[in-house]
C-alpha cells in the first residue's frame, strides 16, 4: 500500500470541495486540530476534523474514515437546527441520537454512502473504550451510546442498568424514526432527551470524558480482526441498510479508485529543485479561511466568455480576402472576409501582487480581480505563478500563492485571501527574496502589480537591470484611485527600468490588461 504522505493543505482542499457539495453550502471551512475530536461550529460555518495520521489502521483505512467522518458533519450542517458539547450528558446524547437521524437523511440523497458507513461504524466501535475503563455513571452513557449505535458494548455491565439502557435505546430509536416519519427537527428531538436522562437515572450534567482509541493512533489492525468487528455491525445494522457484503466492504474498490487518483496527484505536484522555504519565500499555512468571499463569479464567466476564443486556440480575424464572406462586415465598410487564426499563449509568467497598506481600503475588489485573473489564466492553460508581499510581524514577507508547477485550485485561493494589506513596498528586498526562484525558472515575464513608488528606487534599477540581463521581460502595472493616479504611478514605474508599464483606475480591468500582455 503506497502511503498517503500528502500535505495538510492538500487535505483541506480534499475535505473542504467534499463538504461543500455534501451539505450544498459554499462558505464552510474546514481545518483540523490534535486538541479536540470531529466537531461542527454551525456559527462559525466551520468543521474542525481529527488529523488523518490520529486514526486507526493503515493509509487507506483512514482516509476512508476521515472521508466518512466528513460525510456525517456535512449532514449535520444541513440537517442539524444546533450541536450541543459532548461534554456534558445531555449534549452527548442529543448529538448521539442526532448522528442516526442525519445518517438516515443523508443515506436517502448519498445512497452510495453506505459501504463506507457500516466500514467506519467498524472502526468506530474499535475505538470505543472497553467499559470496564470508564468509570462512574459516565459508564451508563458510554454503554447507551454503544448500545443505541452498534447494537452491541464493549465490556460487560450489571444487569440492572443494562436493563435501563437498552428501555433508553429502545425509546431514542422510536423518537429519531418519528422525527424522520414527521419530519421533525433538532428541536423536538432536545425536547425528548431529558426522557432518556430519566430512563439511565443519571444527571443531565454528568461530565463526559472524551473517548480515545484504545490501541496507539496509526497502528493497523489484522484483517481477521476487523472482519471480526464487520461481521458483528454487519449483522446489526442489516435491518436498516439490508443485505451487507463484508467482503467488499472490506475492499473498498468504489473509495480506492480515488484514493488511488490523489496519490497520484500528489506525486505529480511534488516539488523539484528549490523549494520556497529554501530560498526565504514563506507560505500562507492558514486553512480555515472562506475564500468563496474573494469569488466573483460574474467577472470570472464574463471573461471566460470573452477569452473563450483563446481557450480553443482559434480566432476569428477579417481581411480583404479570406475563406468566409461576412455580409454584416461588407454592409458596415469592413474588411468582408474573415479566417480563423491559430492563437494560443505559450508565456510563462510570474505574478507579483503589492500588498502594501496602501491597497487596504481596496483591498476585498483588488482580490476579486487578481482571483478573476488566475482564473482565467487557468482556463486558458497558461503557466502561471502568482506571489504577494507585505509586511509581517515588522519583517517582510513574499508570500507564494501559487508556484508554476502546481495547479490553481482552492488552495491557492485560501492563500490569497489570508495575505494582509500591510506596510510599505520594498520591491528591491523583495525581488531579491525572489530572485533565486526566477533565476531557476526563468520565466518570459515577470509582472509587478504595484499602487505605490517602491522605498529604495535605484535599488529596484539595478535588479530589474539584472533580471532582465536574465532574458525576463520586466513589466509593471501601476494600480491607481483615478485615470490620473494610475497614469502617474506608471510613468514613474517606467524611470525604474521595466520594459513595459501600463496603467489601471479599475481594479477589474486588472485581468482584461495582463490577458492583453500575454496576447501580444
Amino acid at each position: 500500500m503506497q502511503s498517503l504522505q500528502l500535505l495538510n493543505e492538500s487535505i483541506v482542499e480534499i475535505a473542504t470541495f467534499l463538504i461543500r457539495r455534501w451539505a450544498e453550502r459554499e462558505n464552510i471551512t474546514v481545518e483540523f486540530s490534535n486538541k479536540v475530536e470531529t466537531r461542527t461550529r454551525l456559527q462559525d460555518n466551520r468543521v474542525i476534523l481529527t488529523p488523518i495520521e490520529k486514526r486507526i489502521g493503515n493509509d487507506f483505512q483512514r482516509y476512508r474514515q476521515f472521508r466518512t467522518s466528513l460525510w456525517y458533519e456535512a449532514m449535520r450542517i444541513k440537517f442539524c437546527k444546533k450541536i450541543l458539547s459532548n461534554d456534558h450528558a445531555f449534549g452527548f446524547i442529543l448529538n448521539t441520537m442526532e448522528t442516526r437521524r442525519v445518517e438516515q437523511l443523508g443515506r436517502k440523497l448519498w445512497r452510495g454512502m453506505d459501504e463506507e458507513i457500516i466500514f467506519n461504524y467498524a472502526y468506530m466501535l474499535v475505538s470505543r473504550p472497553l467499559l470496564h475503563s470508564v468509570y462512574g455513571k459516565a459508564r451508563i452513557v458510554e454503554a447507551f451510546y454503544q448500545y443505541f449505535m452498534f447494537g452491541t458494548i464493549r465490556g460487560e455491565i450489571q444487569s440492572s442498568q443494562f436493563e435501563r439502557i437498552k428501555n433508553a435505546d429502545k425509546f431514542a430509536k422510536k423518537i429519531v424514526l418519528e422525527s424522520i416519519e414527521k419530519n421533525y427537527d433538532t428541536e423536538w428531538l432536545e425536547k425528548n432527551v431529558t426522557e432518556i436522562i430519566k430512563i439511565l437515572d443519571i444527571d443531565s450534567l454528568l461530565t463526559i470524558p472524551v473517548s480515545l482509541p484504545f490501541m496507539k493512533a496509526g497502528m493497523a489492525i489484522s484483517e481477521e480482526e476487523l472482519m471480526k468487528f464487520l461481521t458483528v455491525i454487519s449483522k446489526n445494522k442489516e435491518g436498516d441498510f439490508g443485505k451487507i457484503d463484508t467482503k467488499a466492504i472490506l475492499r473498498g474498490d468504489s473509495i480506492y479508485d480515488e484514493y488511488k487518483v490523489i496519490l497520484d496527484e500528489k506525486k505529480k505536484n511534488d516539488n523539484k529543485g528549490l523549494t520556497s522555504e529554501s530560498i526565504g519565500i514563506q507560505i500562507p499555512t492558514i486553512t480555515n479561511v472562506d475564500e468563496t468571499t474573494i469569488y466573483d463569479l460574474n467577472l470570472i464567466n464574463n471573461l471566460k466568455t470573452k477569452f473563450r476564443e483563446l481557450k480553443s486556440g482559434w480566432k476569428e480575424q477579417h481581411f480583404i480576402s479570406g475563406d468566409e464572406f461576412d455580409e454584416e462586415n461588407y454592409i458596415e465598410g469592413h474588411d468582408p472576409f474573415f479566417i480563423d487564426i491559430k492563437k494560443s499563449i505559450k508565456t510563462k509568467i510570474v505574478i507579483l501582487l503589492d500588498h502594501s497598506s496602501s491597497i487596504a481600503s481596496d483591498a476585498l475588489e483588488y482580490k476579486k480581480a487578481t482571483l478573476a485573473l488566475c482564473e482565467v489564466l487557468a482556463y486558458l492553460k497558461v503557466k502561471f505563478a502568482i506571489y504577494a508581499f507585505n509586511t509581517h510581524n515588522r519583517n517582510v514577507v513574499c508570500w507564494s500563492i501559487k508556484p508554476d508547477n502546481m495547479k490553481w485550485n482552492n488552495a491557492s485561493a485560501k492563500r490569497l485571501a489570508q495575505i494582509d494589506a500591510n506596510g510599505s513596498t520594498p520591491l528591491a528586498e523583495v525581488y531579491d527574496k525572489m530572485l533565486p526562484i526566477l533565476q531557476s525558472k526563468r520565466p518570459d515575464i515577470f509582472l509587478t502589480l504595484t499602487d505605490g513608488e517602491p522605498s529604495d528606487p535605484d535599488a529596484v534599477r539595478a535588479i530589474t537591470k539584472s533580471l532582465k540581463n536574465l532574458g525576463i521581460k520586466m513589466v509593471a502595472l501601476g494600480l491607481g484611485s483615478n485615470t490620473v493616479r494610475a497614469t502617474i504611478i506608471a510613468n514613474n514605474l517606467k524611470h525604474l527600468g521595466y520594459e513595459n508599464t501600463l496603467a489601471a483606475s479599475r481594479l477589474k480591468d486588472i485581468p482584461n490588461k495582463v490577458i492583453r500582455i500575454l496576447e501580444s
